[in-house]
């Protein structure tokens, strides 16, 4: 069977929880899939000029996390998906420099997520020793659109808006290179049929620029009840273990990202019980979680 490579959630968010995962993850590797690894861990500190996707709140220290996953061999990734940049905001000190710190990475490469055709541009001059991934917040939901985001040569990964995930007849034409470019969001809770995503993205564009705007508020029905697991395994785009081992694996898919960088961490947990842990040992993991006294989860 193909490997499974998840892109997961929380790269300063949700340091603490990883630093505790990971090395479980590696030294037992008998409580876990083996049909799967980490590709990589993706977010960005709070307050970043150029974030998007969701606003970050990581407060880690971006030397810290970044020595850290270099110690364990595993890419990390900016979102840096604003769509809303503009040529002056290119000049952000913080920004830059974070992401000169990924570069600087002698063992792993690191990545951007981008959904800005300006900052691409800049990233590909400035920082050629990143990879780049075309963001979902482009909401593109036409598949022949989709197709010839595909085909770019300037992404290495190219994540779908999740309403595609079950055109199995048109992912089934693509040859290997472009299947290998391809990352389904599994998880999305967001209403299949919400006509407002692509404002929802815009407004923490904004937010993150600091510029004023009216707050997008969701009206799809349910919204009130806030992200549900259990709700995003209903929605008529997810995608869970069955159908990663039994559909995408044997049609040569890889990569699968997880949502969750505006979640809790007791709920990150969750996820990585249920796609990456074999049930019988998702109560182990779970009490070697919650008993270490250094993690509070919530």
């Amino acid at each position: 069977m193909n490997t499974a490579y998840y892109h997961l959630p929380g790269l300063f968010e949700f340091y603490e929880l990883y630093r505790m995962f990971v090395p479980l993850f590696r030294e037992h590797r008998e409580y876990f899939y083996d049909w799967c690894e980490i590709g990589s861990i993706y977010g960005a500190p709070a307050d970043c000029l150029w974030g998007g996707g969701r606003v970050g709140f990581g407060d880690s220290d971006p030397q810290e996390v970044l020595a850290w996953m270099e110690e364990y061999g595993i890419s990390a990734r900016l979102t840096f998906s604003n769509s809303l940049l503009r040529e002056e905001h290119l000049a952000d000190r913080r920004c830059n420099g974070l992401c000169a710190l990924l570069e600087e990475s002698r063992c792993v490469q690191n990545g951007v997520i981008v959904h800005s055709d300006l900052l691409l541009d800049y990233l590909r001059k400035t920082y050629p020793g990143l990879y780049l991934v075309s963001s979902t917040t482009k909401v593109l939901t036409e598949f022949e659109q989709f197709h010839r985001e595909v085909q770019r040569e300037e992404f290495r990964y190219i994540v779908p808006d999740f309403r595609l995930n079950q055109a199995l007849e048109q992912w089934m034409g693509f040859p290997q290179n472009e299947k290998d470019k391809v990352e389904f969001l599994c998880n999305e809770c967001c209403w299949f049929g919400c006509p407002d995503r692509k404002l929802c993205y815009e407004a923490v564009s904004r937010k993150s620029l600091g510029e004023p705007g009216a707050e997008h508020r969701c009206a799809a029905p349910g919204s009130e009840g806030g992200y549900r697991f259990s709700k995003a395994m209903k929605n008529p785009g997810f995608i869970g273990i069955d159908d990663i081992r039994n559909t995408y694996l044997p049609m040569g898919y890889s990569h699968f990202k997880i949502e969750g960088r505006s979640l809790g961490s007791a709920l990150i947990l969750e996820f990585l019980l249920y796609y990456m842990t074999k049930p019988e040992y998702q109560l182990t993991v779970r009490e070697e979680i919650y008993l270490d006294n250094m993690l509070d989860l919530f």
